[in-house]
């Protein structure tokens, strides 16, 4: 017999991936959690398949940091007990600005990136989450497509080694990063496509894992020659020190000039980035892995929360919506930042009320259009990284940050600034606030332009878009 209690309701989050984990550490706070991967999962920090961007240098910006740590309170002082540290920004940090300038260096700053492998960070992630009794893991099991009745998806078709079936879900999460089948299964459902761009600078990406020499082992800064977009091919590099006194070391370069996995090659490779800094050092410095590629590096972006029809119980987050080119670092604190996002919609609101799941698709999207303004705001710029030539508001918004950045150069207050932007505390527009348009433009020209200067309608409106998570 019943006891009259209002039954539990039930989440199901596809990928067992970071999104995945932290979207499963906050439904199981209003509902039991199956989370569905279709691979493996290691017991501990090592490869995983369906991961390949693991093997390249990860930085988590301090947006992601607080992220994290306010979604499970005290896992980063587990990451750092396991070997992961905090590099304080810019005083850890020396970095070359693609337009040329290097980063001014100071000791106070409140801007703190966490500093190790992905394959420790998933690991502590997924540990402390699956701690929870309330969230159920299940291995080697493959998302099919949606059940649904009317306009409510209801639930997973799913197929397992030996079996298929589907789970019955209140409210279904699609973490499953790239490869997400989401389009198709929208499409299934009788929904139209939604808005996609695409931009790809042709970016390969080359790393390679080193024991950090004699006195660089342990609290070694980042080091950082980023890709000039005015300049090609665009190449970069960028040494990362990580768990066990070693460096993660990540090489780029664009259409034409693009690394390969020749271990004989990397080194060289290094010494013809704009300065051979990460070329010296790893001079000095021994191997321990071999080069791993990849050319998986396009950022894609997918409009959910545009869309003009969206099925009630259903979710999209993390890279399933966007996923952008590592090289810029802002796609594991998007992701973290969208789930806090989640987490607020849901503070207030029942889990299967109407119109919940569109209300989460739009919140999430907030700090998605932060991420993806940094990346396509350089990537776009070259050649055919784009079937569109740059739109007129991302020329402009490029040439401020390059002013931005040489004030930086100069101005503490001004770097500050760009750092809580590029750190992702702060969106973009805070950038075309007036104090930093007077610390950008006091006293000099704005730059050149193809076409006629922005009218202050124009300058309103780009400040509109960017609070709002458009895209005009």
């Amino acid at each position: 017999m019943s006891d009259g209690a209002t039954p539990r309701r039930v989440a199901i989050v596809i990928g067992g991936g970071m999104t995945g984990m932290l979207t499963a550490s906050v439904l199981a706070e209003h509902t039991d959690v199956t989370v569905i991967e279709r691979d493996l999962l290691p017991d501990g920090p090592q490869p995983r398949k369906g991961l390949p961007q693991a093997r390249h240098a990860h930085v988590l910006w301090s947006g992601g940091v607080k992220a994290l740590d306010d979604l499970l309170p005290g896992v980063v002082d587990q990451l750092v007990a396991r070997g992961a540290w905090r590099a304080r920004i810019m005083t850890d940090l020396v970095s070359k600005a693609p337009s040329g300038q290097w980063f001014r260096r100071f000791e106070d700053s409140h801007h703190v990136n966490l500093l190790c492998s992905r394959d420790l960070l998933d690991a502590v992630v997924r540990v402390r989450v699956l701690e929870d009794q309330r969230i159920t893991l299940r291995l080697e099991t493959e998302a099919l497509g949606l059940e649904s009745s009317g306009d409510r998806v209801t639930g997973v078709r799913i197929r397992s080694a030996d079996s298929t079936g589907s789970l019955p879900a209140d409210l279904v999460v699609d973490a499953s990063g790239r490869s997400s089948r989401a389009p198709v299964w929208l499409a299934e459902l009788g929904l139209p496509p939604v808005l996609e761009r695409k931009v790809d600078a042709g970016v390969a990406y080359a790393s390679r894992i080193y024991r950090a020499p004699g006195t660089a082992a342990g609290r070694f800064p980042i080091v950082n020659v980023q890709a000039d977009p005015r300049q090609t091919p665009g190449k970069g590099g960028i040494i990362t020190p990580i768990e066990g006194d070693r460096w993660l070391v990540t090489l780029s370069g664009t259409r034409g000039g693009q690394p390969t996995s020749d271990n004989n090659a990397f080194l060289p490779f290094a010494r013809t980035l704009s300065h051979p800094v990460i070329g010296d050092l790893l001079a000095g410095a021994e191997p321990q892995t071999d080069v791993v590629t990849t050319r998986s590096t396009a950022n894609k972006r997918r409009y959910y929360e545009k869309a003009a029809r969206w099925p009630e119980g259903f979710v999209v987050l993390g890279d399933a919506v966007a996923g952008y080119n590592p090289v810029y670092g802002h796609g594991l604190s998007a992701s973290a930042q969208s789930v806090i996002a989640m987490r607020r919609v849901l503070a207030d609101r029942n889990l299967g009320a109407p119109g919940i799941a569109r209300r989460i698709q739009k919140a999430a999207a907030r700090p998605v259009e932060g991420a993806w303004g940094l990346a396509v705001g350089q990537d776009v710029f070259y050649p055919d990284a784009a079937e569109q030539p740059p739109k007129r508001i991302e020329r402009v918004l490029a040439a401020f940050v390059d002013r931005a950045v040489d004030a930086g150069s100069r101005n503490p207050r001004a770097l500050r600034v760009l750092l809580d932007v590029m750190s992702m505390e702060a969106p973009p527009a805070r950038l075309l606030m007036p104090d930093m348009l007077a610390m950008v433009y006091l006293g000099r020209k704005m730059p050149p332009l193809d076409g006629p200067p922005l009218t202050e309608t124009e300058w309103i409106a780009a400040v509109a878009a960017a609070q709002s998570g458009r895209e005009d």
